[in-house]
């Protein structure tokens, strides 16, 4: 380990794996809010390197400081954040220090700790927070060598093993609920609600199984356009949704909105114009986008992010030799980097 005098590696962090779906998205941090809290933690914690790795299912802060004091600082730094439930941060939290970061930052990176064990969207996700921090001169020499290797090893992972075979990723793994609770897609009206990245995905997937009749809305309608250009279909505005509800049989939400965008009282009148025909809502979105309590209406059928993954490992007995190859693998890589940071 680390002398005394030398700088201590650790992370705080919450994920899927210590907090449910109703805590982490009390937590989540959009670009703003992000943004502001770098500067908390380089202000007020002190630390000379940082790092936050932000998506739906965790946050994780990944920071360099000069003495065992860095904890404590980090967690009055956040205290003082706008915009970040810190209460439930710490109180779904966990805490790792040296070696123990390396590892979970190349697990991390490789899919092995997500939520959907083996999923690509991850590295993509962590290349981006690198890229940012990197850019606002957060990161440093022990951090970059950190990243840098964990992007590596993940390569590494998918290359060597078969950790990502099958269906993960979670637009493919919507594409398959769709179409095990409706069959056919071809004869099924899907209503794709938002314009990013999860949402583009999710129409090659629904595409690639036959959908034909697919509608997007979003709340940048040249965005909308563009994306409902990749096969041919129709576009509006998120405003229009809770009125063209009951032509759907599935809307599929992965908007980056901080409030619902389906509420139970728009969606009621909706159903009961359809009295004989379910409505399938999929919600991909952190914080949701789709209130819960329309899960107590009558004929409508609400899936979350945690039933997703559920769906998603239904296979992972099948993998589980592949998944505890890549994690060997990782764990003599992640040895041979800490060794080197000590050196």
């Amino acid at each position: 380990m680390p002398a005394a005098d030398q700088p201590q590696l650790f992370l705080l962090g919450s994920s899927h794996r210590t907090a449910p779906l109703a805590v982490r998205e009390t937590f989540a941090l959009n670009t703003d809010s992000a943004h502001a809290l770098y500067g908390h933690l380089k202000q007020q914690a002190g630390l000379s390197e940082c790092l936050i790795l932000n998506t739906c299912n965790r946050v994780e802060i990944y920071g360099v400081g000069s003495d065992a004091g860095s904890r404590s600082r980090l967690e009055e730094s956040l205290r003082m954040a706008h915009g970040f439930d810190t209460s439930a941060f710490l109180q779904h939290g966990f805490w790792l220090t040296g070696e123990e970061v390396v590892r979970h930052a190349f697990e991390v990176a490789a899919g092995l700790d997500s939520q959907i064990v083996g999923e690509t969207e991850i590295l993509g996700q962590i290349k981006n927070s690198y890229a940012g921090a990197s850019a606002s001169a957060a990161t440093g020499p022990i951090l970059n060598r950190l990243f840098q290797k964990s992007f590596q090893a993940a390569k590494w992972a998918r290359t060597h093993t078969g950790i990502g075979r099958g269906q993960v990723s979670i637009g493919n793994v919507a594409a398959e609920l769709a179409q095990r609770v409706c069959g056919d897609l071809r004869e099924i009206s899907v209503l794709l609600v938002g314009t990013g990245e999860v949402a583009e995905k999710t129409v090659q997937a629904l595409v690639s199984r036959g959908a034909c009749r697919v509608t997007v809305a979003g709340r940048n309608l040249i965005k909308a356009r563009e994306l409902a250009d990749i096969f041919q279909g129709p576009c509006m505005s998120v405003a229009d949704v809770p009125r063209v509800l009951t032509f759907h049989d599935i809307v599929i939400c992965s908007t980056a909105s901080e409030e619902p965008i389906l509420r139970k009282d728009a969606v009621a009148p909706a159903l009961r114009q359809r009295p004989t025909r379910p409505l399938f809502a999929i919600d991909l979105a952190l914080p949701r986008d789709i209130e819960d309590a329309i899960a107590e209406l009558s004929n409508i059928y609400l899936y979350n992010l945690d039933d997703l993954a559920a769906i998603a490992n239904e296979n992972l007995k099948a993998r589980q030799a592949e998944v505890e190859k890549a994690r060997h693998g990782l764990l003599e890589r992640a040895t041979r980097l800490w060794s080197h940071l000590c050196g």
